[in-house]
């Protein structure tokens, strides 16, 4: 995720900026639902995922933040 941030930074137009930042946040979904096929399974029993589900969040609003400061 943090290369596709990096890529995206380097692009000349802020609508290759966006979609590269598209391309992290959809990531991020994805890990939310990893991680929550992992629960399920039960092999987060020793941790806590819910701490990870809020850092994901907060991230994902994050790179909301990012993707609307990044003008079309």
């Amino acid at each position: 995720m943090s290369s596709n941030i990096a890529e995206g930074a380097a692009r000349s137009s802020s609508k290759e900026r966006r979609r590269f930042y598209e391309i992290t946040r959809s990531s991020l979904v994805e890990i939310d639902t990893q991680l929550e096929i992992a629960e399920r399974l039960n092999y987060l029993v020793d941790n806590k995922p819910e701490n990870i589900g809020e850092k994901l969040n907060h991230t994902f609003a994050m790179l909301s933040n990012l993707m609307k400061s990044t003008h079309q």
